[in-house]
């Protein structure tokens, strides 16, 4: 055989090689990536912004018109109960108390005297005046004798009667005031009428003298200082702001679509933006009643769970992302490898089975953005086709020829290994409102 020969007869069996070899790749199908379903935890949050807030918040103001004398505090400070914040000039409210307390202890005295030398004087003079009466009485009796006898004329008789008329008036005059003397006589009803009106004039002073100094209501921090010593000022006017010493909250507005995921005592995880590195735990404490008609959004309110950071500041500005969903052990595959959008809780996935690709009917579970928790129609261990690929979206019945791909659930920190911590659809763009 010549050499030309030769080499057709060598390209012949190359191209035929080529053909067999096309031939048996065809009967066997193209290479596909396939997601081996297996177990793992799957976990969907929510994220979203929130702020810090304490319990309440109060202003701290005058009741009255003054100047500011002393401000004894600084934004920022703790204060405790009872602490004084601003002294206002006292002087005359200090001289009003003065005058108040003299005029009470003259009151005072005056009920003492009457309890006292005033009472022994009346009881003095009533016995006086009945032992007049009675020396009166005695000489009336005489003088009708000796007028009956011829000794005493008419006139004379009519002179000891009008002495023993007026003995007897001196005699019921001091038994008035001794009655008006006694403890309800009216003397003394008058006298402790006038120390009890003494007594409240010093009350009004020292309450007015009370508020030139203004205290702390309870445990608080100063968030804003508006006063400054030598201003005058006016009742109504906010002097300083003071954040309540209390649990200190954070509250978020959410978008209302995801109300249904939400419930109190979910577990949160929380992030300051100007402290990224520091994550601090929290929980769900309450949902609002009602949604906010302008925003579309309920407010959401977290505990904190255990001591609150140092680094936290009223309105400070927060990344929370809460978990609303978990299973243990589920069989997860990816969003990916479903054929169409779920209806409802059915869905369809192709299965690589003795080298074909076969429709399989799924229901599902939980769901988050990434991936879904299939309840039927799957078993650990089969191998499902990605919907798509660069090998092209595959049809029911086609040859293929499996080729697996490892696919890792994102975990996070907060979560056991390989569990899966992907968003739910849209909280990304939706959720993320601000408060």
């Amino acid at each position: 055989m010549t050499l030309p020969r030769r080499g057709l007869w060598l390209g012949a069996a190359l191209l035929l090689g080529a053909s067999v070899l096309a031939g048996v790749a065809w009967l066997r199908g193209p290479q596909v990536d396939v997601i081996e379903v297996r177990r793992a935890p799957l976990v969907r949050t929510l994220q979203f912004s929130a702020r810090v807030a304490t319990l309440s918040r109060v202003d701290v103001g005058s009741t009255v018109t003054g100047r500011v004398a002393e401000v004894r505090v600084m934004e920022g400070a703790a204060v405790r109960a009872g602490d004084v914040l601003v002294l206002l000039e006292d002087q005359e409210w200090r001289a009003a108390l003065a005058q108040a307390d003299a005029a009470e202890s003259q009151a005072q005295a005056r009920l003492t005297g009457l309890r006292s030398s005033a009472r022994t004087a009346t009881q003095a003079a009533l016995a006086q005046a009945q032992a007049t009466q009675r020396a009166a009485q005695a000489a009336l009796e005489r003088a009708q004798q000796l007028v009956a006898q011829g000794f005493y004329s008419a006139a004379q008789l009519d002179e000891v009667s009008r002495a023993a008329t007026v003995a007897q008036e001196q005699v019921r005059s001091a038994n008035a005031q001794v009655q008006a003397n006694a403890d309800g006589g009216s003397d003394m009803v008058q006298a402790q009428a006038q120390l009890a009106v003494a007594r409240a004039a010093t009350a009004a002073a020292q309450a007015r003298l009370a508020q030139a100094t203004l205290r702390a209501p309870t445990d608080a921090r100063v968030l804003q200082r508006a006063v400054e010593p030598g201003q005058i000022v006016q009742p109504g006017k906010a002097l300083l702001s003071l954040a309540l010493v209390g649990p200190t909250q954070l509250v978020a507005q959410v978008d209302e679509r995801f109300l249904e995921q939400l419930r109190p005592g979910q577990s949160a995880a929380v992030l300051a933006d100007a402290f990224p590195a520091q994550r601090f735990a929290a929980r769900v404490l309450s949902l609002a009643p009602a949604v906010d008609a302008q925003r579309g959004a309920i407010e959401v309110k977290f505990a904190l769970q255990g001591q609150a950071p140092d680094f936290l500041r009223e309105d400070m500005t927060l990344s929370v992302e809460v978990e609303t969903a978990r299973v243990d052990a589920a069989l997860v595959l990816p969003q990916s490898a479903l054929r169409a959008p779920a209806q409802g809780d059915q869905a369809e996935v192709l299965v690589a089975q003795d080298g074909r690709a076969l429709v399989r009917s799924v229901r599902l579970g939980l769901r988050t953005l990434g991936a879904v928790e299939v309840l039927d129609g799957l078993t650990e261990g089969e191998q499902v086709l990605e919907r798509s690929g660069p090998d092209g979206t595959r049809q029911p019945g086609q040859r293929v020829r499996a080729r697996p791909v490892d696919w890792m659930p994102g975990a996070a920190a907060a979560t056991p290994r390989n569990a899966v911590r992907v968003q739910g659809s849209g909280e990304a763009l939706s959720s993320a409102m601000g408060s």
